[in-house]
């Protein structure tokens, strides 16, 4: 009788420890930037807000990882919505202190969805992330600082805003181990 109660509450510990050490997984989500080809636009998509097909039957592709968030609010973390204008079929993604719900919807932005939570505060393993504006068509693109800037400058693409900072993209090595 004392074996069998040893033995299930060792397996129920084991079991407790396995999900909790899972919980930091579950708290990052990949952030991803798409192209859409007929719109010529970008936007900037969280891992699990639509699904890839249904981004591919909508025209999206040119699929990149930007960087790493959190699901969830925390310590040093701002809020990160994508925003869509009609008129020019432009998405954005803005933190919440960038702008305030009515200066988007006076720029004839609507349909705030929230997305995910950046960081505000540099760390070890924190990329900054920016904002370009894409003159020739209207656009917005989010991209990390790990990309080529001066490329995107020869481009046409110009001011460049400072937003928050993410996690960065490694693909060498294992991203939950590095926080």
């Amino acid at each position: 009788m004392k074996r069998t109660f040893i033995l299930v509450t060792t397996v129920l510990v084991s079991v407790l420890l396995a999900k909790s050490g899972f919980a930091q997984d579950d708290e990052l989500v990949r952030v991803y930037r798409w192209y859409n080809t007929v719109d010529q636009n970008y936007v900037t998509v969280a891992e699990g807000e639509f699904q890839e097909g249904q981004l591919l039957n909508w025209k999206w592709n040119d699929k990149t990882q930007v960087f790493v968030a959190y699901r969830n609010p925390g310590p040093d973390r701002v809020a990160v919505s994508r925003w869509y204008n009609p008129q020019s079929k432009d998405y954005v993604s803005v933190a919440e202190d960038e702008y305030t719900d009515n200066d988007m919807i006076k720029m004839g932005y609507t349909d705030k969805t929230h997305q995910f939570y950046a960081l505000t505060q540099r760390g070890p393993n924190t990329v900054a992330v920016y904002r370009w504006y894409v003159p020739k068509n209207r656009d917005w693109a989010t991209v990390s600082e790990e990309g080529d800037t001066d490329t995107y400058y020869k481009r046409g693409w110009r001011r460049k805003t400072f937003q928050y900072y993410g996690i960065k993209r490694s693909v060498d090595a294992p991203i939950y181990n590095q926080l």
